[in-house]
């Protein structure tokens, strides 16, 4: 996946766009972060998510982080497997660890979301 075509949040959040439909994950950043996942919660198929608000949460041994949506819309998939094994959303998580489909209100919103560039300058400040 070239992560230069992604969109990202301030709160580490990935989503790519496809026509209506964005893919939503955490980015790598985030997932270092993380240590060993235990259980990750997702919304149902059906669920309106809202930018900014909360969708589901993904648990660590030590602790449990929300996860934010970046646009508002409609849920439409889930990434159900990992419910059985998490281990995707720490070890690949551009790839097999999506979280979830959301087919978007507002497509032009995505590009309001940071660019690549635009994010990792984010990541640096916070590393000071």
């Amino acid at each position: 996946m070239d992560l230069n075509t992604l969109r990202y949040t301030k709160s580490h959040e990935w989503a790519s766009l496809d026509k209506n439909i964005v893919t939503v994950g955490i980015t790598k950043f985030a997932a270092d972060q993380l240590t060993d996942i235990t259980f990750v919660e997702l919304p149902d198929v059906g669920d309106h998510v809202f930018a900014g608000q909360e969708f589901g949460n993904i648990e660590t041994v030590k602790a449990v982080s929300d996860v934010y949506a970046p646009l508002d819309g409609e849920v439409i998939e889930v990434n159900s497997p990992l419910e059985e094994d998490p281990s995707p959303v720490k070890n690949d998580p551009f790839g097999s660890g999506w979280l979830i489909k959301i087919r978007v209100d507002k497509p032009a919103a995505f590009e309001q979301l940071m660019t690549y560039e635009e994010y990792q300058k984010q990541i640096a400040s916070e590393q000071h």
